[in-house]
């Protein structure tokens, strides 16, 4: 009887912890492990002037950086920093 009661118990655990990795917040790890770790993510990058006039756009595999006050990341070799702006990065 014990050893059923173990079986259940390990079983149960199995279960719980499996029920975690479907999470948003699992899913985005994930994301972001790959996009770290693959190259970065197929996106779109586009640059709006404060009237919403669209300054510049860059679509490609890359990761997305920031800090306070700037946005970068590397297309086809060269580094783009954005300084200011409003800046739209949507996952193609």
């Amino acid at each position: 009887m014990r050893n059923w009661k173990k079986i259940i118990a390990v079983v149960g655990a199995v279960a719980v912890f499996g029920a975690t990795g479907c999470t948003a917040s699992w899913e985005r790890s994930v994301k972001s492990f790959s996009s770290n770790y693959g190259g970065g993510l197929n996106r779109t990058v586009t640059v709006y002037d404060y009237n919403g006039t669209e300054i510049k756009s860059w679509s490609g595999k890359f990761d997305v950086s920031d800090s306070e006050n700037e946005v970068y990341f590397d297309v086809d070799g060269k580094r783009v920093i954005i300084h200011g702006g409003i800046v739209i990065d949507e996952e193609n």
